[in-house]
């Protein structure tokens, strides 16, 4: 065996495979951008092994110094990985025994590689889910001042795509933030099932040498240690929570894109998309297209993807570590950054976007859309609603005919209509006056979308706040 050849694991082996297979089974490409986790595990793990004499003061110290050096370059860009590196870890400590000698070689003491991934994925979730909570806060504060900015706008609401009752545009835009909100919470749920440290449980059965776990989770801001060594090599329960997290979030983004897309179109008129983020058309020299919004909409289903295949690479996996489990960390780290682009590319689009205010009004005066509260009104007078159902049907039948609204009627045309229908009915089908009446808790009534909003600006301030702390530790 030549020494190009040799490996973490060569004294057992004669032959190492080919460059083909050592290529098939790298993750150096994939698990690199982990350097500085790795780089931080290992330093808090040699400055454990002092403190037990597992190894010398000398050379932790030594061990500290090449790894600063080592995260430096990497940082800088003047760090050459090293492709018949297996993995980040093994191209770091390559280079660290390099540089320093014996010391690096004695780094590895007490761990394995598969509670030092462990670690690493664990450290790497947290920065990114906190990342992200922090990118779904900002979404937020975007959506609650396009609220309050429109307060007062009158919009058509949906249900199966079809005209349903009016809403306060305002009402509309808080309905997303509750789902960002929700985002969050799973988020941080995320970021919470990550913040346990694996690193003491060495390849399966834990390790014969003095261990201090706790120290090392301390340094690395864990706020507990794992309970079982086999699970914890084995668990990526955490990795399953974030992509989930990730996949739940980007199903709201391609929800909120989708309106966004048909409020933009000539037929809607809603909203005008700022130029910044949208597209011409190589033929076409009038188009302007919501690309990016299509785009945030398209990529869902790469992240919903990333979370079936994780699941399924995760299937039937027999205790404890298995190298199917290096195929964990590609579906993570592409749904995560889709996400975060994603998030980032909605907060410009919404904080640049024009509320076309005028069009959602007179959008709210078609599709007879205060029917609703036309047969309330009988019911108020007395009328079964079943009846009272019935009675509006028949009128807004008729209209549908001869091409008129229900804000058309005279009060004469009511009563012809049904005895029941007093002066008062043209009441009843004021849009604005539609809206009002609906000042049921969650309503779109103007007090009621005000009472949400001030709710929606507390959880932000709460959410702001745990952010704060997962920063500062």
């Amino acid at each position: 065996m030549t020494d190009d050849a040799k490996t973490a694991w060569s004294g057992r082996f004669e032959r190492t495979p080919g460059k083909f297979l050592q290529d098939f089974g790298a993750s150096l490409p994939v698990d690199k951008r982990m350097w500085a986790e790795d780089i931080r595990g290992s330093i808090a793990h040699a400055r454990m092994l002092a403190k037990q004499g597992v190894i010398s003061t000398e050379d932790a110290d030594a061990i500290e110094t090449g790894l600063s050096e080592i995260y430096r370059e990497i940082r800088d860009g003047e760090f050459e990985f090293n492709v018949a590196d297996e993995d980040v870890h093994m191209a770091i400590e390559r280079v660290l025994t390099e540089r320093v000698g014996a010391a690096g070689a004695r780094l590895h003491t007490g761990r394995s590689r598969n509670d030092q991934v462990a670690l690493d994925t664990r450290l790497y979730s947290k920065h990114r889910a906190a990342e992200l909570a922090n990118a779904i806060v900002a979404l937020r504060r975007v959506l609650l001042r396009v609220a309050e900015a429109n307060a007062d706008v009158v919009m058509p609401g949906y249900t199966h795509l079809q005209k349903a009752q009016p809403v306060l545009f305002s009402h509309h835009v808080l309905a997303y933030a509750w789902m960002l909100t929700r985002d969050f919470t799973r988020m941080r749920h995320a970021w919470e099932a990550a913040d346990v440290m694996p690193l003491g449980s060495a390849a399966l059965a834990g390790t014969t040498f003095p261990l201090d776990r706790a120290y090392v989770a301390e340094r690395l801001g864990f706020s507990e240690v794992s309970p079982n060594s086999m699970d914890s090599v084995s668990d990526r329960d955490f990795l399953l929570d974030v992509v989930y997290a990730c996949a739940v979030c980007q199903v709201h983004l391609s929800r909120l894109a989708e309106e966004l897309i048909l409020w933009s179109t000539e037929e809607f008129g809603f909203v005008t998309m700022d130029d910044e983020y949208s597209t011409g058309s190589s033929i076409m020299p009038q188009k302007k297209n919501p690309d990016f919004a299509e785009l945030v909409r398209g990529k869902t289903g790469r992240v919903v993807g990333d979370l079936t295949s994780l699941l399924v690479t995760l299937k039937g996996l027999p205790l404890a570590y298995n190298k199917d489990m290096q195929e964990d960390k590609e579906q993570a780290f592409d749904a995560i950054d889709t996400v975060a682009d994603s998030l980032r590319a909605m907060a410009g689009m919404i904080d640049t976007m024009r509320v076309n205010a005028e069009a959602m009004r007179a959008g709210s005066l078609g599709g007879f859309m205060a029917a609703t509260d036309l047969a309330d009104y009988l019911v108020g007078r007395g009328m079964p609603f079943r009846q009272a159902h019935e009675v509006v049907g028949k009128l807004v039948l008729e209209l549908e005919r001869s091409d008129r609204t229900l804000q058309d009627l005279t009060a004469a045309e009511f009563a012809a209509h049904s005895s029941d229908f007093g002066p008062d009915a043209l009441d009843a089908v004021d849009i604005e006056e539609v809206v009002a009446r609906r000042t049921t808790e969650g309503g779109t009534a103007h007090e009621s979308v005000a009472a949400q909003l001030r709710l929606a600006k507390d959880a932000l301030t709460a959410d702001e706040a745990w952010l704060e702390t997962v920063t500062a530790s």
